[in-house]
């Protein structure tokens, strides 16, 4: 009732039929501190976007939160009231999205995040229904996960994770569908971003004798639960989830991440995917764009979650745009509600369905299995 009430206003004033407007684009990225290797490939994808969105000029407004919530959200307020965005892309870690839940429902501020944790969208409620998420949501990478796992005779499991919002998402669907596929977790062990050693959470996990073990961190930090089971002389596989796809992980990692097991989206492994893969002709062409400019093999998962926000954008902004002008208020509304109503939208890491319940919208075809294999991401068949 509300946007009907402003878009009549607008309508009687004529300015609806002036829609024509720059937009401007906020973003919120982790250019630096322990998620850098992530913000950094995000931001390469979006230095390749063009300068208009579905038809609309458009002005591009870097932030670096420095992969700390309490900065993420300084930076969300000021692209908000200083700036007047139309909508905020970022952050890409899991605690500054939550962080940011409030700004962006209070400034009524479409948030278009990239991080793989669905807390931030689930369940929809009057802060979520502001944020959209392009990576698909944990629950669906630890289907992925836990089917190959089955398929490839694991039958128990230890799990070491971030300690905070990633970790307890991963923990949480990890266990789900290990249950449903009669995996046993056998031990339990946390670690912090920042820290050095994890040699006695380590020597535990081993203790437990378990097939394998589960690493659930992302961007570069996630190196250090492996290269430590690898000097330890761990003889089970080792798993990764999707968050550790950048070629800075396996640089830090080295000998010790080969062979590295991890669920993954197509964008990441697109020159290796079956030709029938729905999402292959999308995912190859942002390929071909990214490596023009970054060199072969330099594409991540991050990097392909950044550059279909554009696509995202390019097809919602024109149905936004037919209600209000960007710059308004009514805009941003009408954007959340075309963001909202997206159907069968090809982007490089899979195909998008949006509703109301769902502000992800990728299914099965967004999952896929990858592995490291000389130091090259590669897709595995289940």
């Amino acid at each position: 009732m509300r946007l009907s009430g402003v878009l009549l206003a607008l309508t009687l004033t004529g300015v609806v039929t002036a829609a024509r407007a720059d937009l401007t684009v906020g973003i919120d990225l982790s250019s630096t501190g322990p998620a850098a290797a992530i913000g950094i490939a995000s931001k390469n994808a979006m230095q390749l976007w063009p300068d208009q969105i579905g038809g609309q000029k458009a002005h591009y407004i870097f932030l670096d939160d420095a992969s700390d919530p309490g900065t993420a959200v300084k930076n969300t307020r000021k692209l908000i009231s200083e700036n007047k965005v139309d909508v905020i892309v970022g952050p890409n870690i899991t605690p500054s999205a939550l962080a940011m839940l409030d700004p962006i429902s209070e400034a009524e501020t479409p948030m278009i995040t990239l991080i793989g944790s669905a807390v931030a969208v689930e369940p929809q409620d009057a802060k979520r229904r502001w944020a959209f998420k392009m990576a698909a949501n944990d629950s669906a990478m630890a289907d992925v996960m836990t089917r190959y796992m089955a398929n490839h005779g694991v039958k128990t499991v230890g799990f070491i994770g971030f300690a905070d919002a990633y970790g307890d998402s991963w923990l949480k669907e990890f266990s789900k569908f290990a249950a449903l596929r009669k995996l046993t977790i056998v031990a339990q062990e946390r670690f912090n971003r920042t820290d050095t050693s994890v040699t006695g959470q380590a020597l535990k996990l081993m203790s437990a004798r378990p097939d394998a073990i589960l690493v659930a961190g992302s961007g570069t930090p996630a190196a250090l639960p492996q290269r430590t089971l690898q000097e330890r002389g761990y003889p089970g596989k080792i798993y990764q989830t999707h968050g550790i796809a950048t070629y800075d992980f396996v640089r830090v990692g080295g000998k010790d991440v080969e062979g590295t097991l991890f669920p993954t989206q197509p964008g990441v492994v697109a020159k290796t995917l079956p030709a029938g893969h729905p999402a292959r002709t999308a995912a190859l062409a942002f390929t071909k764009k990214y490596e023009a400019k970054y060199g072969a093999d330099t594409v991540t998962q991050f990097a392909a979650d950044a550059y279909g926000v554009w696509d995202l954008l390019n097809d919602a902004v024109p149905r936004a745009a037919k209600l209000a002008a960007p710059g308004t208020p009514a805009f941003r509304v009408a954007l959340r509600d075309a963001l909202e109503s997206t159907r069968n939208l090809a982007i490089p890491n899979g195909i998008m369905n949006l509703s109301a319940q769902d502000h992800v919208g990728l299914d099965q075809r967004a999952g896929v299995m990858g592995q490291i294999q000389n130091g090259k991401f590669v897709f595995v068949s289940d």
